[in-house]
């Protein structure tokens, strides 16, 4: 790929939950659910990356973050990836824009629960390439 210029422009924490009764702090075993999603604004030629975690025990989830960054994308670039009635971002750069994202999440979740029982919970390395599997087609 392609080096694609952007810059980072704005970051959101969209939601920080915590939960806990629906915290056992008996119960070692949780488990981790990820979601990710893309938005594009072609007026400004920007993408927005979201990504969400929640930990759960028992299929109840008792800390919960979403965060997003908001992406300008050069021109040039941005050129590049429109289409007549679409807007085509390769995955390879999607997967790079969830990567910065999830790593920002990371550094809020941190923020958000230290000196809480709750900051042991931390965001595992994950592979977001395996979870983009296509080329991103937005509407413009």
């Amino acid at each position: 790929m392609n080096k694609i210029g952007f810059t980072l422009d704005k970051i959101n924490t969209e939601q920080f939950a915590v939960i806990e009764s629906s915290y056992d702090d008996c119960n070692e075993e949780f488990g981790l659910e990820a979601s990710l999603k893309f938005g594009v604004n072609s007026e400004n030629s920007s993408i927005i990356s979201f990504v969400k975690f929640q930990f759960e025990q028992n299929n109840i989830p008792f800390l919960i973050i979403e965060a997003s960054c908001e992406f300008t994308i050069d021109k040039k670039f941005w050129t590049n990836f429109s289409k007549k009635e679409t807007i085509i971002i390769p995955k390879g750069f999607l997967s790079h824009l969830a990567m910065i994202t999830t790593g920002t999440t990371r550094g809020i979740l941190h923020s958000k629960t230290e000196n809480t029982k709750f900051n042991e919970f931390l965001l595992p390395t994950i592979n977001i390439a395996e979870m983009i599997t296509e080329d991103g087609e937005f509407e413009k």
